[in-house]
């Protein structure tokens, strides 16, 4: 199978292409979301809490309970974008940026790889976000979020994929 891309759109973090695939049955077309990566962060306070955000999304049209996350700069490497996000959107500063895993969004539609990180050693400090975003930080015990993701308070699939697989990997 070979493929071809027509450019449909460039936004400013990412760009919509048509992609074309030679089948046995003939092109095959297919819009598909070319996205750089991006990067979701679970810190987690000395005290066993964790730091999760409520973020106004557009895109939904509400705020949403979610962890840190960002979009990869070019040439970045996930685990600088990791510790940039994490100031940009809580205020805390890192000594230690583990990485969790990795995982495709919507691979129907998006190319976006996202690289889950977990953060520990934070410091607090002034948040540096972006014009425009409308951030607060939620900090909550550790079972208050999973409770969270069980009773659909946290929508967010980068934030309960996170949440969830770091819980599966502990050790009390």
């Amino acid at each position: 199978m070979s493929s071809d891309e027509e450019l449909l759109l460039q936004a400013s973090r990412f760009r919509v292409v048509r992609v074309t695939q030679e089948t046995e049955r003939g092109p095959r077309h297919r819009e598909v979301v070319r996205h750089p990566g991006a990067v979701t962060v679970l810190p987690l306070l000395d005290d066993g809490r964790v730091c999760l955000i409520r973020n106004f999304r557009p895109a939904v049209g509400r705020t949403l309970v979610e962890l840190p996350a960002g979009t990869l700069e070019p040439n970045e490497p996930p685990r600088e974008t990791a510790h940039r996000e994490l100031i940009e959107e809580t205020g805390y500063r890192a000594q230690s940026m583990a990485p969790l895993g990795e995982f495709f969004l919507s691979p129907g539609i998006l190319d976006e790889r996202m690289h889950l990180f977990v953060a520990t050693g934070l410091t607090a400090g002034e948040a540096e976000r972006e014009p425009g975003e409308i951030i607060e930080n939620l900090v909550v015990s550790w079972d208050e979020a999973l409770a969270m993701v069980d009773r659909g308070e946290i929508e967010d699939a980068k934030t309960i994929v996170a949440l969830l697989q770091y819980d599966r990997r502990r050790i009390d």
